[in-house]
């Protein structure tokens, strides 16, 4: 009886869990580790000669200027764009949690990027910055709208972050608000009653209060920024002079454009093994502070 239950049991789970790992193995797990093994060799992805070159392309990715140039701009983006998109999205979600007429329409409004696919968006904000700020800048007068967004290093930079916090602020807002109408009313009452003035209520409870929320936020913020590709490709291609060009889209010409599959797969693997640090890292720092809180 009991073998007959073992396997009644294991036959359920092969029927609801089998598909699912089925599908994982063959678009995650299998892709990687024929990555792991493609960055040991020199390969151009088409040919059907592999070579085995050992840790060549690693050394060869050490003196990759450009690698490194595009991995600085990453850090820099990441850096600005995690903290600006989680404050925007933060001070959004803390007005429309208040007792406003338009607050669905306008949580709808801003979630509205999201539903639009990253390249669009790169083409949309590409025509804004070239000619509508143009045309903004004619009508006004004003310096802001005349600079050449695109075609500096320095507006580039934040043409790229102005559209990463425009898409990413509205999604990270709506989990801002499902925890923040999760924290408790009699608390705000009571510390009223002592005295407490609202920044410090939203600095002494609402804050801690929501670090689970934070720790999600911050952790997508990382995820998104650190892989930005599509926006990147279509507003700017990594220009002016590649200095706007992402680790990600620096993978992409190595493997797609120069025929070098095996050095831009090394180059992934190394980008991954960053990332996954950073964003471990992150997620173990804002858990301790769930638990102080």
């Amino acid at each position: 009886m009991k073998s007959r239950a073992s396997f009644r049991e294991w036959l359920l789970q092969t029927i609801f869990v089998g598909p699912a790992l089925l599908v994982f193995v063959i678009i995650v797990a299998l892709p990687f580790v024929l990555g792991l093994y493609y960055s040991f060799t020199d390969w151009n992805g088409v040919s059907e000669q592999v070579v085995w070159i050992g840790f060549g392309n690693f050394q060869e990715l050490i003196s990759d200027q450009g690698f490194w140039d595009s991995f600085g701009f990453t850090v820099r983006f990441t850096l600005v764009a995690v903290i600006i998109t989680n404050l925007v999205g933060f001070i959004l979600a803390l007005i429309l949690t208040q007792n406003l007429k338009l607050r669905n329409i306008l949580r709808t409004i801003f979630f509205l990027p999201n539903v639009i696919g990253g390249l669009l968006l790169g083409f949309i904000w590409q025509f804004i910055f070239i000619k509508g700020f143009a045309a903004m800048g004619e009508w006004t007068g004003l310096p802001f709208f005349e600079l050449a967004w695109l075609g500096d290093a320095t507006t580039g930079f934040w043409a790229v972050v102005i559209v990463s916090v425009w898409t990413g602020s509205g999604y990270l807002m709506i989990i801002y608000i499902a925890s923040l109408m999760n924290v408790p009313a009699d608390l705000h009452e009571a510390a009223s009653i002592d005295g407490a003035s609202s920044w410090q209520r939203l600095r002494n409870i609402t804050i801690p209060m929501i670090m689970p929320a934070v720790t999600i936020c911050l952790f997508l913020a990382l995820s998104w920024s650190f892989k930005t590709f599509d926006v990147i490709l279509s507003l700017t291609r990594g220009g002016p002079y590649n200095s706007t060009q992402s680790v990600a889209l620096n993978i992409y010409t190595e493997a797609f454009q120069n025929n070098r599959l095996g050095l831009g797969t090394a180059k992934a693997i190394v980008f991954f093994i960053v990332v996954a640090l950073i964003t471990t890292l992150q997620v173990w720092l804002t858990k301790r502070r769930e638990v102080e809180a």
